[in-house]
């Protein structure tokens, strides 16, 4: 779904500018230098508008946005230039005049409900809150009206969920609870800092449908801060293009991603992944067929004493995993009431030796619980799943744990997958340590011939992985998982936090890592114009069935499921396929 009424230049209010960036130059103070973020940037936003802000991570699109509600963090300077809302200059208000502004004239939905969501308070007081701290209502009243904000943010069941913690919702719930707790005290202003990036395309497109119809009838104004390309194309009137902490291009939604002027814009374009698009290596023929390649990565002996997982006798056969007909339900019960959940149902798949497979659906389908099966760290309740022609469904014990070194996870979140406390070269070595393998001198060869595997310098084995972007955290936590020397890695929504260029990086690097060591992938994700770029077959999952399956040329082409097309018909960005 699109709406051409921004991306085909409809009017917009011809009055003066709310919100007037003129000149913005912002610094960080580390302990060894002053770097600086934003160099120099214009930007206006009419009322009623929505201009999006778009460029990788480290671009300086979050920090000019954090400047405009003062919430600069520690170590961060405004050192020249204006801030404007509606004439006056946020820069000079002072904290008891951006407390004012904060909530009350400018709303901020921030990217991660997890963090931005308080854990042990219910939802509706926290709705409530923002309303309070602004003398808008009494105790009651904001009680009250809390109910109409979550259900006008699309919440069903606004009484409930009102009484709900955080965790006990899903992804898009705890969004539209951010989209209630932004809009509660009526703003002009809404800044909206990657509001969906984590979410799947059906609740993405949901929610920014909210809020654009929210924005709409209350003729708010919306900074709209994204790295995707796709949705600045559908929901935006203009789009601001920063790279180094510098606008390189600005202009009409249309304008600008049909006919881009500056080489960076043509870049992005280029790395955004779409639908239409594929780049499906070929299959990888076998993993003996690398043995050059494998023992630069790895030494001689790439893993001491690597014990078969299966008797010697038997034949591998093609597939290296087939799972049949597999279920995993979860029991519960209130009363004499049974309350079980069946989170996969009857599911069946296999991956052939070299191939990337990748699962989709909404989040809650059940693709990452019947990922966590395949790699037996949860047990299915019925079904079978066959590993290198053996049926390793009731291992345990040493033979479970020498699968373990056959199939590792690459997180979604390369920042929370990876110890803030451990150097580079420690979250590499890990697996090594885990499994006793080698000695000290041994793990730092390898993790360093690891890194450069990955293609990152040798350097960054002294770093933390705060000091690296997310592009680097997700090369260090592949570099982790090809450690063991895996058969099967499980890439769980590997990009979903990943700016489009460092995603086309990440994939292309997946990609000829396999055409390298001949892995196996099974690739989970929501985002079906990635999966496009990596998977030479998919399945689609809905409510923890497996709906649709087959080569993703043909699926791509004529999805047979009402849900698969749906799917497709969500992915956004026209402009940009």
């Amino acid at each position: 779904m699109t709406h051409p009424t921004p991306a085909d230049g409809g009017s917009t209010p011809s009055a003066g500018p709310l919100l007037d960036i003129r000149g913005l130059r912002i610094s960080y103070r580390t302990r060894t230098a002053t770097v600086p973020a934003v160099r120099g940037i214009d930007l206006t936003v009419q009322p009623g508008e929505v201009v999006a802000l778009v460029g990788e991570s480290g671009s300086g699109k979050s920090t000019a946005a954090l400047a405009v509600t003062g919430l600069l963090p520690r170590g961060g300077s405004l050192d020249a230039g204006a801030v404007l809302f509606d004439g006056a200059d946020v820069a000079r208000a002072g904290e008891t005049g951006l407390r004012g502004l904060r909530g009350r004239e400018i709303g901020l939905i921030p990217q991660d409900p997890t963090l931005s969501l308080n854990p042990v308070r219910r939802v509706g007081s926290q709705v409530a809150e923002a309303l309070l701290i602004h003398r808008l209502a009494d105790r009651a009243g904001a009680a009250r009206q809390a109910l109409d904000l979550l259900g006008e943010a699309g919440l069903p069941d606004p009484v409930r969920v009102a009484r709900q913690y955080p965790h006990e919702l899903s992804g898009g719930m705890r969004q539209r609870v951010l989209i209630a707790i932004a809009l509660a005290a009526r703003p002009r202003l809404v800044i909206a800092d990657e509001p969906t990036s984590a979410l799947d395309v059906t609740v993405q497109r949901t929610i920014l449908d909210h809020i654009d119809t929210l924005t709409r009838d209350r003729g708010i104004a919306v900074l709209l801060i994204t790295h995707d390309l796709g949705v600045a194309a559908d929901r935006a009137h203009r789009v601001s293009v920063m790279s180094r902490g510098e606008v390189v291009e600005t202009g009409p939604v249309r304008q600008v991603l049909e006919q881009p002027e500056h080489p960076y814009t043509r870049g992005l374009l280029a790395a955004a992944p779409s639908p239409a698009r594929s780049r499906v290596p070929a299959l990888a023929r076998s993993r003996a067929a690398f043995p050059a390649v494998r023992e630069r990565a790895y030494g001689s002996d790439p893993i001491a004493g690597k014990a078969p997982l299966v008797a010697e006798e038997s034949v591998p056969a093609d597939d290296l995993v087939v799972a049949e007909d597999l279920v995993k339900e979860y029991p519960g019960r209130r009363g004499d009431l049974s309350l079980g959940v069946r989170a996969v149902d009857g599911v069946s798949l296999r991956i052939g030796r070299g191939e990337t497979v990748a699962l989709v659906g909404e989040s809650g389908s059940g693709k990452s619980t019947t990922a966590r099966m395949l790699v037996r760290l949860t047990e299915p309740t019925s079904g079978r799943i066959t590993f290198d022609g053996r049926d390793i469904t009731g291992l345990d014990g040493g033979e479970l744990r020498r699968l373990r070194r056959r199939m590792q996870i690459v997180q979604q979140s390369p920042y929370a997958s990876l110890s803030p406390r451990m150097s580079i070269a420690e979250i590499v070595c890990e697996p090594l340590r885990a499994f006793r393998i080698g000695g000290r001198a041994e793990r730092a060869r390898r993790a360093a011939a690891l890194l450069d595997l990955v293609r990152l310098p040798a350097a960054f084995l002294g770093r933390r992985a705060r000091e690296l972007s997310g592009g680097q955290r997700q090369r260090v936590a592949i570099a982790r998982a090809l450690a063991l020397d895996p058969d099967l890695v499980v890439c769980d929504e590997p990009v979903s936090a990943l700016d489009v260029s460092s995603q086309a990086q990440i994939l292309d690097l997946l990609a000829g890592l396999q055409d390298q060591l001949g892995l196996s992938y099974l690739f989970i994700s929501h985002d079906l114009a990635v999966v496009r770029q990596i998977a030479s077959r998919v399945g689609v999952m809905r409510a923890g069935r497996l709906v649709e399956s087959g080569t993703t040329q043909e699926l791509f082409a004529a999805p047979s499921h009402p849900y698969t097309r749906e799917l497709l018909a969500s992915v956004p960005g026209s402009l940009v396929r």
